[in-house]
């Protein structure tokens, strides 16, 4: 059993690497493992708030920026957040960091880690390609924020929160296009793909670990469910 979990760059770098949720998300991880010889994870890693510091200082001293050099920043962050995870994963994890979802090999050992491939799309389109490669029926988008709300709840406190959604209302949310650095619960071009595979994706709240637990149980959990 393959379990695709998209790691937003906000759970594990905030500002600085949180040392605390990685040590409490590794433990949560081996357990699962250790219930059942058969699971494996693989785990996307986000670029968090040091790709768009990064990018903004890029745009603070260049103007106009270039989106594909600003793409290659936010990159650059996933892959440094992605490397201290698979450290942290250890024996877990035998294979080198995922950059190129197209053209990963045989899923050797039992966690996976993958980080930011190319310009055009975030690490969550890297996420739905890996859940299409080794036939996963889902993906656990772990973020900042606990549910997909009907408009920004930090510009409009009418909005609402969904607690499940089509694909194609999620992306009349999100619109169609990337933005590099650009803050929405699911990716547009990994949401146009996954709508495409007709793949289910959870989007939850990635701090929360105990409901992390529940959805990885298949209990009852706070979250959205897009399909």
């Amino acid at each position: 059993m393959v379990t695709v979990i998209s790691l937003g760059g906000s759970i594990v770098a905030p500002g600085k690497a949180d040392v605390s949720f990685l040590r409490d998300f590794r433990s949560l991880i081996g357990d699962f493992l250790d219930r059942d010889d058969k699971r494996r994870f693989i785990l996307v890693v986000g670029g968090g708030e040091p790709a768009r510091a990064w990018q903004n200082a890029y745009r603070d001293i260049v103007s106009p920026v270039k989106a594909e050099d600003a793409d290659w920043i936010g990159i650059m962050a996933t892959r440094l957040n992605a490397q201290l995870v698979k450290a942290v994963m250890g024996g877990w994890c035998t294979q080198e960091v995922i950059t190129n979802p197209s053209t990963v090999g045989p899923f050797v050992g039992r966690i996976l880690v993958a980080a930011g491939w190319k310009p055009g799309f975030s690490s969550d389109y890297d996420a739905v390609l890996l859940a299409e490669r080794f036939q996963a029926d889902m993906v656990i988008n772990l973020s900042n924020i606990d549910q997909v709300y009907t408009a920004d709840p930090r510009e409009d406190s009418g909005a609402k929160p969904i607690s499940a959604i089509t694909w194609e209302d999620f992306r009349a949310l999100v619109g169609d296009d990337w933005i590099p650095g650009k803050n929405v619960p699911f990716d547009p071009v990994a949401s146009r793909h996954a709508a495409k595979l007709g793949l289910k994706v959870i989007c939850a709240g990635g701090r929360d670990l105990s409901n992390l637990k529940h959805i990885l149980l298949g209990e009852s959990f706070l979250g959205t469910i897009i399909s």
